[in-house]
């Protein structure tokens, strides 16, 4: 009793339930160490076995956190922004992490040469999952603040996009090898990471803009 009018005193007073927030901001730490990971492995500095393994724990925390979320919206008597918002944000960062997975299992299993070519696109996610951190703990103590950051998150999966666009114009004006076709499936793997960041930025900005 005594949590909940806490929880309920905070969110009058403008703030964020800090379960809540934990939970968005866990998911986002989890997910952005996925990209780090992806990061090291294409640059050399961790192998492919190894960082298909470590990405199993990171997609486990990662889980753990939008548990954590799911059990903390069924409790919460007020939100600051909508409940179905703020599933759908968490829904499709988890969809940033899984694609991240997908990219990393992908590249262990097909062993393509020259994975450095994906460091400005895994860059690019770095900092959408950056922006997002950020649009969340503005959520939480700068509200005036969310839409500019949420706008920075969207640019950025836009910037992926076209990122991939020219990385597919690359390959397909080159012979058509199967490695070529494996190149495509990774690129294809971080464009769908763009389009998840994009998502996630709506939703937040969504919510944000219902308040």
């Amino acid at each position: 009793m005594v949590r909940r009018l806490r929880r309920m005193l905070d969110l009058m007073r403008g703030r964020m339930d800090s379960a809540l927030s934990d939970a968005l901001i866990g998911q986002l730490e989890a997910t952005k160490e996925g990209a780090w990971l992806a990061m090291a492995m294409i640059g050399g500095e961790m192998g492919r076995t190894d960082a298909h393994e470590r990405m199993r724990e990171i997609e486990h925390r990662g889980d753990t956190y939008r548990a954590a979320l799911v059990e903390e919206l069924a409790d919460a008597l007020v939100t600051p922004i909508d409940r179905e918002d703020l599933f759908r944000l968490s829904r499709f960062i988890d969809d940033v992490l899984d694609s991240l997975r997908d990219f990393v299992r992908e590249s262990y299993l097909y062993r393509i040469k020259g994975q450095r070519r994906f460091a400005p696109m895994l860059d690019q996610v770095v900092m959408g999952i950056e922006a997002l951190e950020e649009s969340v703990r503005a959520l939480a103590a700068r509200p005036s603040a969310v839409g500019t950051d949420a706008l920075e998150a969207k640019k950025i999966g836009g910037n992926i996009r076209r990122m991939y666009q020219y990385e597919i114009a690359r390959i397909f004006s080159e012979e058509l090898t199967s490695e070529a076709m494996k190149e495509r499936e990774l690129v294809r793997r971080l464009e769908i990471v763009g389009m998840a960041i994009g998502d996630a930025a709506d939703a937040i900005a969504d919510g944000a803009m219902k308040r």
